[in-house]
């Protein structure tokens, strides 16, 4: 088991709409309701979302679930709760009043958890060309320790964003857990 900040996973979130509010849980029309309600809220990262978000989240969601049981994942959840692999400053200013959630690894099943090396929107969109060996991947908590290893923490090596998409360790969290 690693040691450090990175054995915990961080949800960050609005304080004002509470942790672990999940659009991909909800019908679409309602979850195109939120999110035009989110947009119309202004100057957080959420209102800047295009229109198609949601859609291509679904796919991508679909996607990383089913790589993930090609793994041996053992999702308990049709999609995930996300959350990310030790601290990230940046996300905060997402948020019009921040707050987050941490929760240590262990308090998650090890096969209800999967990884991408960064957001997986960017991870596996077609127009990020950078052939780095992590784009179009999703990992297993293994496989990503040895990521970890090799190249480090986003968040640490990459605050600015000047270093590509990947500023933190995105985790699928395929169960509920203690949330």
């Amino acid at each position: 088991m690693m040691s450090g900040p990175a054995v915990y996973l961080y949800h960050y979130y609005e304080r004002s709409r509470g942790p672990f509010r999940n659009l991909s849980e909800l019908e679409p029309e309602e979850a195109s309701r939120v999110l035009e309600s989110i947009r119309q809220s202004g100057d957080v990262m959420a209102a800047q979302r295009t229109e198609g978000y949601m859609e291509r989240r679904r796919e991508l969601e679909a996607m990383a679930r089913s790589l993930f049981l090609a793994k041996g994942g053992k999702p308990q959840r049709t999609v995930p709760h996300y959350m990310v692999l030790g601290p990230c400053e940046w996300l905060s200013s997402w948020y019009k009043e921040p707050a987050f959630v941490r929760m240590h690894i262990s308090d998650f099943p090890p096969d209800t958890l999967s990884f991408t090396y960064g957001d997986m929107f960017p991870t596996f969109s077609p127009r990020v060309q950078d052939q780095r060996e992590y784009r179009g991947q999703l990992y297993t908590y293994t496989e990503i320790l040895q990521l970890i290893a090799k190249y480090g923490l986003p968040q640490e090596w990459n605050k600015d964003g000047t270093g590509g998409p990947e500023r933190y360790i995105e985790v699928q969290v395929w169960a509920d857990g203690r949330i």
